[in-house]
């Protein structure tokens, strides 16, 4: 269905990141990795992505809290693969704390990461997209981009500015061939959020996997995880034609969570 399309995914050497890669190299996409972790691990993903559904897929790892690594990585992915059709905003990092002992530092990186390198993603993929007459952004936002949740004041604040961000995009980019929304995943068992499990279970004097229930089956309706293939699969529709009038939304994949 994207035979031929390069796609750009950040924060994709691991968890919902990889499973998106993994779903649009499956329609034909030419795919740029982009995250930390290490050497080996990264390549052998990037290795079974390329072989398996037989694209190009490289792997690029630009620190997305630096502006100009923003830069670097899109001219990068634009030099080795072409011009960007599919850019995937889904780097996020998170700390937990009250607002008053939330270290300022965390404070920026995650806005940095979260909301501000979306925007330079944005702003040096669109000409691209606007010179070909098609593209595709999804932004990673998150059901803390609908509703807020305590000890989370900069994680909510920056996936509530993401989706402000997809709306605006959305409108600037109406009728251009060019679509902007956003995702918003409920739990999702990766280890982005392993470490608010383990809390749980320490709290509660229980095992991770126990706390990690307790957790799911307060917000998460269906008591069910949200896994990386879902979301993969929601992302390749937000990509297809069937598609193409869906533009400024932002898509709970939850469990029920935001319909509470």
């Amino acid at each position: 269905m994207l035979n031929g399309k390069i796609a750009l995914v950040t924060g994709s050497t691991s968890g919902i990141g990889l499973g998106i890669a993994h779903a649009l190299a499956a329609q034909g996409c030419a795919v740029m990795l982009n995250g930390f972790g290490d050497h080996a691990e990264i390549e052998r993903a990037r290795a079974e992505i390329e072989t398996r559904h037989g694209v190009r897929v490289m792997h690029h790892g630009a620190n997305l809290i630096h502006p100009h690594e923003v830069y670097e990585l899109i001219e990068w992915t634009c030099a080795r693969l072409g011009a960007i059709d599919i850019l995937v905003n889904n780097a996020g990092i998170q700390y937990t704390a009250a607002v008053e002992d939330f270290p300022h530092a965390k404070w920026d990186a995650i806005l940095a990461t979260n909301l501000s390198a979306p925007f330079h993603a944005i702003h040096h993929t669109l000409p691209f997209m606007r010179r070909n007459g098609w593209g595709r952004i999804v932004n990673t936002a998150s059901v803390l981009g609908l509703v807020a949740s305590v000890n989370k004041a900069a994680y909510v604040a920056a996936k509530h500015g993401l989706i402000g961000l997809t709306k605006v995009v959305a409108l600037e980019t109406a009728g251009s061939g060019i679509t902007c929304n956003a995702i918003c995943p409920g739990w999702v068992r990766t280890a982005l959020v392993e470490t608010q499990f383990q809390a749980r279970a320490k709290q509660l004097n229980v095992s991770t996997e126990e706390g990690a229930h307790q957790l799911l089956g307060e917000k998460q309706p269906s008591k069910q995880f949200v896994t990386v293939e879902q979301i993969g699969q929601l992302v390749v529709f937000l990509c297809s034609d069937a598609a193409a009038q869906i533009t400024g939304a932002a898509l709970p994949i939850d469990g029920g969570w935001t319909a509470q």
